[in-house]
């Protein structure tokens, strides 16, 4: 979710004493040093201002806006509480301790903040896309949609409301709606790396890999660090089989996340199609070196061991894919592979028993041919 700017306030009110009149000064230092993006010196003055004037809410609410900027959000959240105390009925009070609540992912709360300055200002669109990314955080997906529906209704001119809706559709696997939703975001905002990579996705899934490698390039033109663009658009030459592309694209993604699992366990099974088992199998070390729990390097790796005919090996791995999820029926067909290559008959057909019965189509053939 991008960081969203918070609403501060830069009224000045005349107040005759001089006590309040140095508030209002300090205050006003503050709101420089915040349009300014210097932020620790803004919590200065602020603090002076809240020193001489205790119920100073502008204060509260631009000092948390300085803690929000500074990642302090327990610290945010405190002031806008604070402020909320002064004034119960500033909206844009309860939608910045929303927000703060969001990035300690108390998102319950934070919806609560949200519902609340709906309830005060009935036109707020920014606090219904918010909700909607609160939502679908909590995987409450179509009452995401129905926010950002509230929250494009209210301004169309608005980015954000179509990327959300879309990340929200996709999830639902509506993934041609999804891509409508991102084209959107991209017409608004022609500049959002992520609405380029989210409808790449979402075209992938369409198996419009073509298009989608389009996108991923666009992703990583805005935003040459990109690390998950390079990943994605590898996974997409990989449907195309132009499995050098992929391996130079998970390359770049190592390079800038060296403990990116992901493409280390794509790589692998990039170099495994073009039958480089020994490097495919380092890559699945590194994999599950850094993500011990994954299922999928395991059941890799002891495809990759099978096809060097390590099959004791290969059995070890799959055991390991197992272990972690009971319910990975090509985990256990590929092992009855392996000791049916070893004469275990039986125990084979145990296996391949079991991925029939997990849903694994491949197994009835096979147990066909050799379990009768």
């Amino acid at each position: 979710m991008k960081q969203i700017a918070l609403t501060f306030v830069l009224l000045i009110h005349l107040v005759p004493t001089a006590c309040s009149q140095r508030a209002e000064t300090d205050f006003e230092l503050g709101n420089e040093k915040l349009q300014q993006e210097d932020y620790e010196e803004a919590i200065s003055y602020y603090d002076k201002a809240i020193e001489l004037s205790p119920n100073h809410i502008k204060a509260y609410l631009n000092r948390g806006t300085a803690k929000y900027k500074l990642r302090d959000y327990s610290g945010a959240k405190e002031d806008f509480t604070k402020a909320i105390e002064i004034d119960p009925k500033d909206d844009y009070a309860y939608f910045n301790r929303g927000l703060a609540k969001a990035e300690l992912k108390q998102y319950t709360e934070a919806i609560q903040d949200f519902n609340k300055a709906i309830e005060i200002n009935p036109n707020y669109e920014t606090a219904y896309a918010r909700r909607g990314d609160a939502r679908g955080v909590l995987k409450d997906y179509r009452g995401a949609i129905q926010d950002y529906n509230k929250a494009i209704e209210l301004n169309q001119k608005l980015a954000e409301p179509y990327a959300g809706r879309g990340t929200a559709k996709y999830k639902l696997r509506d993934y041609s709606g999804a891509k409508e939703d991102f084209t959107k975001a991209i017409e608004i905002d022609p500049k959002d790396d992520y609405a380029y990579f989210n409808r790449g996705l979402a075209k992938a899934q369409l198996e419009q890999y073509t298009e989608a490698i389009q996108d991923f390039n666009k992703a990583i033109k805005i935003n040459p660090n990109y690390e998950t663009a390079y990943a994605r658009r590898g996974d997409a030459r990989g449907a195309l089989k132009d499995y050098p592309g992929a391996i130079q694209d998970y390359i770049k993604a190592i390079e800038i996340d060296p403990k990116d699992e992901y493409a280390y366990s794509k790589r692998g099974l990039a170099k495994f199609f073009l039958q480089q088992y020994m490097e495919a199998i380092q890559d699945f070390n590194k994999a599950v070196e850094f993500n011990p729990t994954a299922v999928s390097p395991y059941i890799a790796r002891g495809d990759a061991k099978r096809a060097l005919e390590d099959y004791r090996g290969a059995i070890e791995d799959y055991d390991k894919a197992i272990d972690i999820d009971p319910k990975e029926g090509y985990a256990y067909y590929s092992r009855g592979l392996a000791k049916l290559s070893l004469n275990r008959k039986d125990n084979g057909c145990l296996d391949l028993s079991k991925a029939r019965e997990l849903g694994n189509s491949q197994a009835y053939e096979l147990i066909k041919q050799y379990c009768n």
